[in-house]
């Protein structure tokens, strides 16, 4: 969407002052990073905008924190280059000419494989209406024009954050590739963790270790069922595990 009074301009020179104290391009890490924990792509988002100046303007922010961007000026374009790249989050002007913003977002999440993707509009006005239309598109968020930097800033990690982890969750509940043999688990990249590294990079479980009742004799086969028994009545089933 496009201004016509000049604000935009004077937008522009607020933005780059605010981009130039910001940190060098890199700030955007991946969670895990300096604990051996295999790097992720960085988050790409797509941004849609029929004006080219504040489509320049949105990817020079966003580049400069890190993000990789994809473009489009017009809601067939979003929707072409959303099916292709699966972005993890997409900012979407919601008036532009012929398909508008509304449309869209609304066929974004009638598409199985772009529903997932989280969408904030970007609007020059803050009317009610609009924002609710917007939501009842299936959009998680808005930002209102001219951007205010740090508020565009937190919105969006937030939203890719929880996308990411989303996506992580719904690969826990998958079905994984796992060896026959040693039980380890292949991840999106090819390589082999063992189990309990595999889960505990992707979600808040921790892991004890001990020995089941069946893998007692195969282990220690001198620790007859006798003296299990005898040491279970004893001292409870908490000492009936020895740690690995």
């Amino acid at each position: 969407m496009r201004d016509g009074d000049g604000s935009t301009s004077v937008g522009l020179i607020r933005a780059f002052t605010f981009l130039r104290a910001l940190p060098l391009q890199g700030t955007v890490t991946n969670r895990g990073e300096g604990m051996n924990q295999p790097a992720r792509p960085r988050p790409l988002l797509l941004a849609v905008d029929d004006s080219p100046r504040d489509l320049n303007l949105l990817v020079s922010i966003l580049e400069h924190q890190g993000y990789e961007l994809a473009r489009a000026t017009e809601g067939s374009q979003a929707l072409t280059a959303a099916a292709r790249d699966l972005p993890d989050l997409i900012l979407l002007d919601i008036l532009m000419p012929g398909m508008g913003g509304l449309e869209t977002c609304q066929k974004l999440k009638a598409d199985a494989s772009t529903q997932g993707i989280p969408v904030i509009f970007l609007s020059g006005q803050s009317d009610a209406d609009q924002v609710l239309a917007g939501f009842g598109a299936g959009a998680v968020d808005y930002v209102t024009k001219p951007f205010q930097i740090p508020e565009l800033l937190a919105r969006v990690r937030v939203h890719v954050d929880l996308h990411r982890a989303q996506q992580e969750l719904r690969t826990l509940h998958g079905i994984l590739p796992t060896c026959s043999h040693c039980k380890k688990i292949r991840d999106e990249e090819g390589a082999w963790h063992a189990f309990e590294v595999y889960i505990s990079r992707r979600s808040e479980a921790q892991f004890s270790h001990g020995l089941c009742p069946e893998c007692i004799p195969i282990f220690f086969p001198s620790f007859s069922k006798e003296s299990r028994d005898n040491d279970w009545e004893s001292v409870g089933p908490d000492n009936a595990s020895r740690d690995t």
